[in-house]
């Protein structure tokens, strides 16, 4: 299944709650879930390749420990999780000076978000078809970037208040001009759902010969994003 149709089945799951009003709450609402999903997928690759690394989230709040198994919780029970301690725990984390700035976007990403979901059992149907989605692979989760775009274009509010999507064949192109190279930086200071940083990712990563040319490569694409729902993974 595509991941277009897994995000259509996602919408019309979550047009039946009643807590979720519009596409702007429905995109909201996959933002943080998706975010997490992400985010605990990347941790256990760190965890594999960095030598005594410390997870970010809590044990109990990662995605792996409350949303992997179709079989977890759901209903009430799942709903007062998520409120309760999954929100609470994230936005208080007590971060300060020697905190991995990783910590610092995870709290913001929860201080900024909500959720809108009022049924559990709805809830589960949701993170069961976020499931299928591999977003260890960086294909799925740049394609997701596409998918976000097109939902909002469907937003009155897209465009009229500033908000613009660069095609990807123009991004490509532009990237292809400009060339970069292993060494060489790459920044957007408005980077959106970064079509850019993606572009030029892909244009780099081919010249990746060595370890070397990697370590080099995971210093190289920077971004910076106002809007906070413009979730970025790289």
């Amino acid at each position: 299944m595509s991941i277009s149709t897994i995000i259509k089945s996602i919408q019309d799951i979550m047009r039946q709650d009643s807590g979720v009003d519009g596409d702007a709450q429905r995109i909201g609402q996959l933002v943080w879930m998706i975010f997490l999903k992400v985010f605990d997928a990347k941790e256990q690759e760190w965890e594999i390749l960095k030598d005594e690394y410390t997870p970010i989230i809590p044990e109990g709040l990662r995605w792996r420990d409350w949303a992997e198994n179709p079989e977890g919780i759901t209903g009430d029970e799942l709903i007062d999780f998520v409120n309760n301690r999954l929100f609470k725990e994230l936005k208080e984390m007590e971060l300060d000076e020697n905190s991995d700035p990783k910590a610092f976007i995870v709290k913001a990403v929860f201080e900024d978000s909500y959720n809108y979901m009022k049924s559990g059992t709805l809830m589960r149907q949701v993170i069961n078809k976020l499931n299928e989605i591999d977003f260890t692979t960086q294909h799925d989760r740049h394609l997701f970037n596409d998918i976000y775009e097109t939902i909002l274009k469907d937003l009155q509010s897209a465009g009229k208040s500033g908000e613009y999507y660069t095609p990807r064949a123009l991004t490509d192109f532009i990237i292809e001009c400009l060339n970069p190279k292993i060494g060489e930086k790459v920044a957007d200071f408005a980077c959106g759902t970064g079509g850019f940083l993606v572009s030029a990712l892909k244009h780099i990563e081919k010249d990746i010969k060595t370890v070397e040319d990697r370590e080099i490569f995971q210093n190289t694409l920077f971004g910076i994003e106002k809007n906070l729902f413009h979730i970025f993974f790289v």
